[in-house]
């Protein structure tokens, strides 16, 4: 079972990692490795979806190209910038990450996960994905996006009701990536979940998995039992 499992690992990476080439959707901070620019972005993309960001990064690193400025800032200047994203938390905390990135780590975005995670507002997913990002550490990360496709093809059932925070998960997560380029790897996995496996109406016609997904070997099941198309 063991060397089947990392049998269906390595072809699933490498059949990802052939679709991403050309394939990922551009977005200002996926080419810097500025990593002040990736905290804001990160910070920024927390349960929001990547389009609506890039307006309010940008103001952002304009009004505070620096950490330094963006510790100055007040919080009613960032409620206001944060407005078109919602959860008003999160100026406060991005705020307050900036005055102890300032005063306690000279100014410098923090390079390990252990460290990102004192921060306010930051949580594991947020921490390794600036220290693959920013830092080119090997760190998978685990979304809903990540989990839903790793649930699919490999068949595992999460107990939690947030699928994203299950340990067993965020350990496939991590066993699943490639030693090497995993910010790219990331990022590949991020937009198959967002442009082919999604959540509602997976594209399984034209997903590079589907010889081998678990859930399209059920859904091809089911629909030789009941042929009528779903609504």
């Amino acid at each position: 079972m063991s060397d089947q499992l990392d049998a269906d690992r390595c072809w699933f990476r490498c059949r990802l990692q052939e679709w991403g080439q050309g394939r990922l959707r551009y977005f200002p901070w996926r080419h810097t490795s500025d990593p002040y620019h990736i905290f804001v972005a990160e910070f920024l993309l927390q349960q929001t979806d990547a389009p609506r960001v890039i307006a309010v990064y940008n103001s952002i690193l304009e009004k505070y190209p620096t950490i330094d400025d963006l510790a100055e800032a007040s919080l009613e200047e960032m409620a206001e910038i944060l407005y078109p994203l919602g959860f008003h938390f999160r100026s406060v905390r991005l705020v307050q990450s900036a005055r102890i990135i300032k005063g306690v780590h000279d100014g410098r975005i923090p390079d390990t996960e252990q460290v990102l995670l004192t921060l306010p507002g930051v949580g594991p997913y947020m921490a390794r994905s600036v220290c693959a990002n920013a830092f080119s550490q090997p760190l998978a990360v685990l979304d809903t996006n990540v989990a839903r496709i790793l649930q699919r093809f490999f068949g595992f059932k999460s107990t939690r009701a947030r699928a994203r925070n299950d340990p067993q998960l965020w350990q496939e997560a991590q066993r699943v990536a490639p030693e090497n380029g995993v910010g790219t790897w990331n990022l590949t996995l991020i937009d198959f979940g967002a442009m082919v496996c999604t959540m509602w109406n997976p594209k399984c016609n034209i997903c590079p998995l589907q010889e081998r997904c678990n859930y399209a070997a059920f859904r091809d099941a089911q629909s030789v039992i009941d042929p009528t198309p779903t609504q």
